[in-house]
């Protein structure tokens, strides 16, 4: 859990600007037992290749570290942030385990640029997958050096001592031992371990595969836990920014005056950023609607409507993810052909926390406490933004309202950096609801267009998949297909530029939420054409045993068999990879076929993830990627014209509510053979899919463009 002090202002004070030389970190942190390694052991080769990648990014030889304090307690330095996805558990369990501690002595210092491992940010399901391999090895290699000390001291070989939370006792005689915090007493000390050492196996271990309840769930339960909005310092301003009322619009001419004569109120100008500041917020924010702003009319072309057809117009060349056979010889295989087209909108992110960001300035020396995924992105875009040497700045993290990609881009941290030194004061900026929406950067809109076809077997023969500018991450299928090619064209989130009339992104799980739903509906559209069970139809056509491992296991628990067929009632299936985990979900709706309004009843989720680190963790990330998945199924669409977004709130734009929430089972199928996979998002992505081949179900027409809105129902029945 963060210590209490990680907050309090004197604290940052103590730490002065350094980089990760060893006898100035020595100096910096105090007593203790700091152990440097270098990773390699127990990866994966592709776990490998990325460890590689991110390691010519980290100081010196080493990609993470971990102290053991003279007080015995472990303190755990991660580049990673914790935003809700519960890694300041997970994390703790591996480095408990390994080092053979107990989980209440870790600490966890997660995303402070000054005392943490470089870091790219915390997305993709990456954190358990990329980061907690070296973490592991490290906490092993720590132990083993322990092992080696105790043994110099005891006088006993390494082989004949054992530990028990932080404890190394000769296993013939127990009363003969050593503590970690009696080696570690007034020392500093520091030893390069070269040798391997492997990890634990998972028959090994003794907190890692354990359902452990959120460290940080009391804090955020009782209110105690700090975000950026709660950092206060003595004569900190709050600032209210002036925004254009499009993307593409300019300013044309501003007057202040107003504004200017308000009390205790700091109205500034540099460049495209005109700010009102004060020491009290709503002081700004009426300052703010005095000045007189005038700006250019933004273009309203494309809007909602016709952005579809616009993305098809810019599309550039596409790019082949895979092939094999050819389409030619696929189309003389089979007996009935495809084509349909799949529709998706813009989709806001929507935290809870807004961004947020406080910067102070105190000499050479800047700090900034920020809402973000990316520290270490912080840290270079607020020395860029006010022309300070990068080693100055020091980003630090509290805890974080959500990102689900948003948080990538800090805008708000070079605002409030760039007010900071013009006004020579702490700043906070924290944005509005409406601002949060306007500068969000959207999932980005996109296009399917899918030609496939069967034999008369009910064989899949013929897979041509076209996805326009939603990205190639789970555009692969994974069906037996002997003649298939995928193209993506505009690559990325973001697309050639000019595609989108403003800003896009990763959004949970990116890519592949559309993706999915245009694949397991074309699935269904051919099974039915086949006339074959949905489930039997997949099983007909999979060979890849995780997939049918994870596709048995759903229709067990959901009772896929037994289902009993009702008018307005309806079940579909729909199958994924994301992170390199395995999903397959099932679902029972109920549509009004008057209102066009569907009710999720219930679902049922099963996923192989790998070796699971924190059972209950895992759950309930798949239970809040199910509801999540909700909104973008059946609500969630951003209205916009040109660069004018016309959803800036939760009056129009309608996320999952709770009267929507089904009944949610889980299932979790062990696999030890596999290292962690991703856990934060693979269980949103087939709720698009799994839903329109539930609402064909029930009403007998198929959805191709999501959200399914009642209003698209409704259109959809009355087209017959």
């Amino acid at each position: 859990m963060i210590e209490d002090q990680y907050l309090k202002e004197d604290f940052y004070d103590l730490v002065p600007e350094f980089e990760l030389d060893r006898r100035e970190f020595l100096k910096i942190t105090g007593g203790g037992i700091f152990f440097l390694f270098t990773i390699g052991d127990s990866l994966s080769e592709i776990q490998a290749q990325e460890s590689r990648r991110v390691s010519r990014e980290l100081p010196t030889d080493f990609n993470a570290f971990l102290r053991i304090g003279e007080d015995g307690r472990i303190t755990c330095y991660t580049g990673k942030i914790e935003m809700g996805q519960g890694i300041i558990t997970s994390l703790a369990q591996m480095l408990a385990d390994e080092l053979e501690v107990s989980l209440d002595s870790v600490d966890m210092i997660m995303g402070d640029t000054d005392l943490c491992p470089y870091d790219r940010g915390t997305y993709g399901s990456m954190s358990t997958r990329f980061f907690g391999p070296p973490l592991r090895s490290a906490a092993a290699k720590a132990r083993k050096v322990l092992l080696q000390m105790a043994s110099e001291i005891l006088k006993i070989p390494v082989k004949n001592l054992k530990v028990k939370e932080g404890v190394i006792f000769d296993d013939h005689n127990p009363e003969n031992k050593v503590t970690y915090i009696q080696l570690a007493k007034g020392k500093k000390i520091v030893r390069q371990l070269e040798e391997s050492v492997s990890v634990k196996k998972p028959s090994e271990f003794t907190i890692m595969g354990k359902p452990i309840t959120r460290r940080d769930a009391r804090e955020k339960v009782t209110g105690d836990a700090k975000y950026a909005g709660d950092i206060q310092m003595p004569d900190m301003l709050y600032a209210k920014i002036l925004r254009p009322p499009a993307h593409d619009s300019k300013l044309i001419d501003v007057d202040f005056s107003e504004a200017e004569k308000t009390k205790e109120v700091l109205v500034v100008r540099e460049g495209d950023l005109i700010a009102v500041l004060s020491k009290q917020p709503d002081l700004a924010e009426k300052a703010l609607k005095k000045i007189k702003a005038k700006f250019s009319e933004g273009s309203s072309y494309p809007d909602d409507e016709n952005i579809f057809d616009h993305l098809l117009k810019v599309a550039p060349e596409g790019e082949e993810v895979a092939k094999e056979g050819n389409l030619q010889n696929g189309e003389k295989s089979v007996i009935s052909v495809f084509e349909e087209t799949y529709l998706d909108g813009y989709v806001a992110h929507a935290p809870i926390e807004p961004h947020t960001a406080v910067v102070k300035i105190d000499g050479e020396k800047v700090t900034v406490w920020a809402s973000t995924q990316t520290p270490f992105g912080a840290k270079e875009e607020t020395a860029e933004a006010i022309g300070v040497p990068v080693d100055n700045v020091r980003v630090i993290p509290p805890f974080v309202g959500g990102g689900f990609g948003g948080k990538t881009r800090n805008l708000q941290v070079s605002e409030a950096a760039r007010l900071a030194k013009i006004t020579g004061k702490p700043v906070q900026v924290a944005w509005s609801r409406e601002e949060e929406f306007f500068y969000d950067s959207f999932r980005p809109a996109a296009v399917v267009k899918i030609t496939s076809g069967i034999n008369d077997k009910g064989k899949i023969g013929l897979w041509d998949y076209r996805v326009y500018f939603a990205g190639e991450r789970g555009s692969e299928h994974f069906y037996n297909i002997p003649h298939h090619r995928t193209t993506s064209f505009g690559s990325g989130w973001g697309g050639t530029p000019g595609s989108h009339p403003f800003a896009t992104g990763a959004w949970r799980a990116p890519a592949n939420n559309t993706n999915t739903f245009a694949r397991e509906s074309q699935i269904d559209i051919m099974a039915d054409k086949a006339g074959l069970d949905p489930f039997e139809f997949r099983m007909n056509n999979l060979q890849d045993k995780r997939m049918r491992n994870v596709l048995q296991a759903a229709e067990e628990k959901f009772g896929w068999k037994e289902r009993k067929k009702q008018d307005g009632i309806g079940f579909g299936i729909a199958c994924g990879i994301d992170a390199g985990t395995y999903v397959s979900t099932m679902v029972e709706v109920k549509v009004d076929k008057k209102s066009g309004y569907v009710q999720v009843e219930r679902v049922v989720c099963a996923q192989d993830m790998g070796i699971v680190i924190n059972p209950q963790g895992a759950t309930i990330q798949m239970e809040g990627c199910i509801t999540m998945g909700l909104g973008y199924v059946l609500s969630e669409e951003v209205h916009f014209k040109g660069g004018n977004i016309l959803d800036r709130n939760f009056d129009s734009y309608e996320i999952p509510r709770f009267s929507w929430l089904p009944k949610i089972e889980t299932v979790i199928l062990e696999n030890n053979e596999l290292t962690p996979q991703g856990g934060g998002e693979p269980a949103i992505i087939t709720m698009g899919g799994v839903i329109a081949n539930a609402i064909y179900d029930a009403i007998g027409v198929r959805l191709f463009q999501q959200p399914m809105t009642p209003e698209r129902i409704k259109r959809a029945l009355a087209k017959g």
